[in-house]
């Protein structure tokens, strides 16, 4: 009933091995991104429906918003929150998390609000070139990012988006995209900024964001510090990292599938190595380039998909792509993802007492594996609760010492389990002191409490299994079946006085 195979019964108590389900999990700092909104305000959300929040592709956990700043702040001072609530807030009450781009420069319409270059702001006019159109684009313009009229304004439109996102648990990631093409550093169609001037405009970026946006996870495009590069680490990498910045790969499958001379030797993406420099204290979010493009120019590999995201030790996974079809295509192999995209604890075994005395110290000992391909970056706690039939928490412990966030996931096929020793204590039997007025009261009004108070009557239990705060409330969930309220059932343990 419980789906586990009873291991052992012994005198020291029961053990039994779960049965780890194949079910996709919506967790925290992880997951599939849903691209809403990409630079153009219909890709991809357009045939989404408002209340929509992609419930049927399972392990979607986030929707992400590429915006041009020009469509937030029209006017100064004058913002269009709006248009974010009309989505965000029905992924917000489904549990679900949101995410951002800001971007200044764009190809096909001004990222920059007028009033930034009527105010005195430098930039350069420039058209953009493609041969996907008939014609050159119209011209555009381009900040010149270190101006301080740029930056003046730029700073109080970050001022206000931090009073409205920044620490909001509801708040997946920022990213900083406030320089070059696209808002990832590309500047060679427009101002040809060399190497240095690029480190040191993003850089200074950097630096901004962090400081208006101290409560917020800010994640950084690996262009930044140019699309090939075989070096352990580009500086600016590390100089990111410092600040406590994640990293992206927006160009999975952009570039050619075989190895070449300029980008990484793999081929379909350039450096993992440096998402890997990552991963350990911040989420990887690895991003493909548009799906229909990818395959028309023959560079999309969907078999390597799954190969690039433990290559990358992504937690993130954004669809560049009107997510229906792409999941029609591709339905077997986001299931394959999912159970390896980010962190997923699986419990091996767990050993528990059949019967206990009422406050008796007794021991729960629990072996888990992170199967995934990445880390639980903010941590979380064990906590075992005893549950009645009804559903309701009758009893709870929280493991102090044991943290998810040691649990390292699996990589090249090997597992590192640990076992974690809980010691708990379940219930407790208090004496009712007299004399007392209140008590006198009480008696008085017809209500014995009695010479007793078990705070945990005896009798028959389940003992469920979470993972969260350290309150004790559950944040993640977990693949064991009969979980309600992410607390899933391991067995039953009878208390008795």
């Amino acid at each position: 009933m419980l789906g586990m195979i009873l291991a052992a019964c012994a005198a020291q108590g029961v053990t039994v091995t779960p049965r780890a389900t194949d079910e996709a999990l919506v967790n925290p700092d992880m997951g599939f991104v849903c691209y809403h909104m990409a630079g153009r305000m219909w890709a991809y959300g357009k045939p989404v429906l408002s209340g929509d929040t992609l419930d049927w592709f399972p392990g979607t956990s986030t929707v992400y918003f590429r915006f041009l700043w020009s469509e937030l702040e029209p006017e100064e001072g004058q913002y269009r929150w709006d248009m974010i609530d009309r989505v965000a807030q029905n992924w917000i009450a489904k549990g679900k998390k949101i995410a951002f781009r800001v971007i200044c420069c764009n190809q096909t319409t001004n990222a920059c609000p007028d009033y930034v270059r009527a105010a005195g702001a430098k930039g350069i006019w420039f058209r953009y070139n493609t041969h996907r159109v008939g014609e050159d684009f119209p011209l555009r313009w381009e900040p010149v990012y270190d101006d301080p009229v740029f930056l003046e304004k730029y700073s109080a439109f970050l001022k206000a988006f931090a009073e409205r996102y920044d620490g909001d648990p509801s708040v997946a990631f920022v990213d900083v995209g406030s320089f070059g093409m696209y808002g990832e550093g590309h500047t060679g169609t427009t101002s040809k900024l060399n190497k240095e001037e690029t480190d040191r405009i993003t850089r200074l970026h950097l630096k901004l964001h962090r400081r208006l946006l101290p409560n917020t996870l800010l994640i950084i495009s690996d262009d930044v510090a140019g699309s090939g590069g075989q070096e352990p680490e580009a500086p600016l990498m590390k100089f990111a990292r410092e600040l406590g910045i994640g990293y992206r790969d927006d160009s999975i499958f952009c570039m050619g599938p075989k190895p070449s001379a300029k980008y990484n030797v793999e081929g379909s993406w350039a450096h993992s190595h440096w998402a890997r420099n990552f991963a350990p204290e911040t989420p990887v979010v690895i991003e493909t380039g548009h799906w229909t493009m990818c395959r028309e120019r023959g560079r999309w590999v969907p078999e390597r998909l799954l190969e690039c995201v433990e290559k990358h030790q992504a937690s993130y996974l954004s669809i560049h792509c009107f997510p229906q079809p792409y999941y029609e295509v591709h339905k077997d192999l986001m299931a394959q993802i999912a159970r390896r995209l980010g962190y997923r604890f699986e419990l091996r075994s767990v050993t528990f007492p059949e019967k206990v005395k009422i406050d008796a110290p007794v021991k729960v000992a629990s072996t888990w594996v992170n199967v995934g391909v990445s880390w639980l970056h903010g941590g979380a706690r064990l906590t075992w609760s005893l549950v009645d039939d009804e559903g309701a928490v009758c009893w709870s412990v929280t493991d102090p010492a044991f943290d998810f966030r040691r649990l390292d996931p699996k990589l090249d096929g090997v597992e590192k389990p640990l076992t974690a020793e809980t010691t708990c204590r379940f219930g407790r039997t208090v004496t009712v002191l007299s004399p007392d007025p209140v008590l006198t009261s009480v008696k008085a009004a017809g209500m014995d409490p009695g010479a007793t108070y078990e705070m945990l009557p005896p009798g028959i239990y389940t003992l469920c299994v979470s993972v969260g705060s350290r309150q004790g409330t559950p944040a993640i969930a977990l693949p064991l079946e009969g979980g309600r309220g992410r607390r899933y059932p391991v067995g039953t343990i009878t208390v008795e006085r």
